[in-house]
């Protein structure tokens, strides 16, 4: 009966007292010992809010390709980018600093911790290439976009030269002529 309103002794009084339903025996031992009633809650649970989250939001905003490259690792201990950025900016208002200062100084640390050994690496492959005369290798740190581009750009060339797609396409832009066409016809 949780899909009805009210408690089991009110429903059960309504029912027997419109003839819907014989009382039962239960009934009156109910009434004189009812059962405990929980208060509920009002409205909307409320959503938990850490003091982190706005500055976990500015900065997916800042860097949004964290989103895909920082996945919660359920299993892992190493928190996500975002809080460690938002956990510093919020030590470093504590101690005094700006809100602006502080978001420009754990950006600087972001930065240098993810971006900067990650290029530097990259960068000395490409010299070591050039110096002997070959082709730069490819980036091994591409953004998270571009890697999801890649991905894609199978299916997206399979839909121009694939012989089966194409003849779906065709058939699908035939029967949408024949629709305006029928409809055209219809409105003279």
């Amino acid at each position: 009966m949780s899909y009805m309103r009210g408690d089991l002794l009110t429903r059960m009084r309504k029912l027997v007292k419109g003839l819907a339903r014989p009382e039962p025996r239960w009934l009156k031992a109910l009434e004189r010992a009812p059962p405990v009633t929980f208060p509920r809650p009002e409205g909307k649970i409320k959503t938990l809010v850490l003091p982190e989250d706005v500055y976990v939001t500015k900065f997916n905003r800042i860097h949004p390709d964290s989103l895909y490259h920082d996945a919660i690792k359920i299993s892992g201990f190493d928190p996500p980018p975002a809080r460690v950025f938002a956990w510093r900016v919020l030590e470093l208002k504590e101690q005094g600093v700006d809100e602006d200062v502080a978001m420009a100084v754990a950006d600087n640390e972001y930065r240098d911790r993810e971006e900067g050994p990650k290029k530097k690496a990259y960068k000395e492959l490409k010299e070591i290439a050039r110096s002997e005369g070959r082709k730069p290798p490819p980036n091994p740190y591409p953004s998270a976009i571009k890697e999801i581009q890649a991905e894609e750009k199978k299916y997206v060339m399979d839909r121009l030269h694939n012989p089966k797609v194409i003849e779906i396409a065709n058939k699908m832009k035939e029967e949408r002529d024949r629709m305006l066409r029928d409809r055209a016809a219809g409105q003279r």
